[in-house]
């Protein structure tokens, strides 16, 4: 039977196996040195999901490396079969000779993240209609309430959701980036997002997400699972 796990539960399930929690899913690279491995990589790590590859794994394959996202696709959330997928997909890497790894701390270009755009608006269902049309996108499964997120439903672009205003902020962007990355990897992230000319506008809701802007004012958030719970 499988179990929808919480974020703390999910997060050191994976944790040691290479893997990391980033928004109901869990994320992992291996490195590869060409598309030939790569592509053998990706059929041997299907084969040994069996039946489950269909709804729980996506994996994007290129000639550097192979990134698997694992995700109860029916529920949207990561279940106990995600987690024992993962260490599946983690022993089938280590015996190819690979390394199943979020690349945090590795001097990699970046470690696995994923991307939303968040849009403020004082009317939440008035305006999603639209972006669900112009878009091409969907409801999230069990989600598809007048204010809820808009996912893309091939699985290739980010998800939009949406912030309520309180009131009208004419001069103020409307529209930002979450950027949702390990939770051992946000330090980092921040650090170099300063270091390179911004500015840090709110820590009040870390770990969960702090906010950051560029030095015109255009704002994006670092995100991780952590401090959403409470």
């Amino acid at each position: 039977m499988e179990q929808i796990l919480s974020r703390q539960e999910a997060s050191e399930a994976v944790q040691h196996h290479g893997w990391r929690f980033l928004l109901g899913t869990l994320r992992t690279s291996v490195r590869v040195g060409s598309m030939a491995q790569a592509t053998g990589l990706a059929a041997d790590t299907v084969a040994v999901c069996g039946d489950d590859a269909d709804r729980h794994l996506r994996v994007d394959v290129r000639p550097d490396r192979v990134v698997f996202t694992l995700q109860s696709s029916d529920r949207a959330a990561v279940t106990t079969r995600d987690v024992e997928l993962a260490r599946r997909i983690s022993a089938t890497a280590d015996r190819a000779g690979l390394l199943a790894e979020p690349e945090t701390g590795t001097g990699a270009l970046r470690s696995v993240q994923l991307l939303e755009i968040a849009i403020d608006a004082l009317d939440i269902a008035g305006i999603r209609p639209f972006w669900k049309a112009v878009l091409g996108y969907t409801d999230e499964a069990g989600a598809e309430g007048p204010e809820d997120p808009l996912v893309d439903p091939v699985g290739q672009g980010p998800a939009i959701w949406f912030q309520q205003m309180d009131q009208a902020r004419p001069q103020r962007k409307r529209i930002h980036f979450d950027v949702c990355v390990p939770h051992d990897e946000a330090p980092r992230r921040i650090e170099a997002a300063l270091a390179a000319g911004g500015r840090l506008v709110s820590a009040t809701r870390a770990p969960a997400f702090w906010v950051l802007a560029d030095p015109e004012g255009n704002e994006a958030c670092v995100t991780t699972w952590q401090g959403r719970d409470g």
